[in-house]
């Protein structure tokens, strides 16, 4: 019986590739050095933090968080996530987000569908909610499998009674710690080689599916 459910945020749970990106999209930039530079291994998952950071203060010096819940505000939903949430709830199976993206963003979609475990990225605030550039990283790029590791663990729940489903090969660690691995719309090869199964529609409903004939 599956116990556990953790689920990507940036394009398996919501509509958009990035929650870093819809931001600078807001700004009509973007941060194409920083994530070369985090890629080639010169930076790490703080300082990619503060590449974004700084690229947002550019165009908006007094940015808040209430700035990036508004601006974040019309985020959608990828179609069918309230359909496989229910469903999962309904079978008895814990869901969790477990995502490198926006914290604001996946506590906002979190109260939406019910999701009752978050882990994500955040970001430091001085004391009139001002954004000072640093970040809190609770889910490394690369550290999804040791993240949901420490999940297992708190909850008392085994690999074998987790499935797990996420976009690109940042999610392949939590294939890793789970019995079934959906692909959702694979990003990458290396996504769609490590998972158990792969979903081509545009529609988590086909996920639920899935994780039915596993229950």
């Amino acid at each position: 019986m599956l116990k556990l459910v953790p689920i990507d945020m940036d394009g398996t749970l919501i509509d958009v590739e990035s929650s870093w990106a819809a931001v600078h999209g807001h700004f009509r930039d973007h941060n194409a050095d920083g994530l070369r530079d985090f890629l080639a291994g010169r930076i790490d998952d703080h300082e990619f933090i503060r590449t974004d950071v700084r690229i947002w203060k550019r165009h908006d010096p007094g940015l808040t968080v209430e700035d990036l819940d508004r601006i974040l505000a019309d985020v959608p939903l990828m179609p069918g996530a309230h359909e496989l949430i229910d469903s999962l709830h309904a079978a008895g199976a814990r869901t969790a987000i477990l995502s490198g993206g926006i914290d604001r963003l996946a506590e906002r979609i979190g109260r939406e569908l019910g999701i009752e475990i978050i882990l994500a990225n955040g970001l430091r605030t001085d004391g009139a909610g001002r954004l000072t550039g640093e970040g809190v990283v609770r889910v490394p790029i690369y550290g999804k499998e040791k993240v949901l590791e420490g999940l297992q663990h708190r909850l008392g729940i085994l690999p074998a009674e987790t499935a797990s489903i996420g976009n690109s090969e940042i999610d392949v660690g939590m294939f890793r710690r789970s019995r079934v691995g959906v692909a959702f719309l694979p990003a990458d090869e290396a996504v769609r080689r490590a998972a158990t199964h792969v979903v081509e529609e545009k529609d988590l409903r086909r996920c639920r599916v899935l994780l039915d004939d596993f229950r």
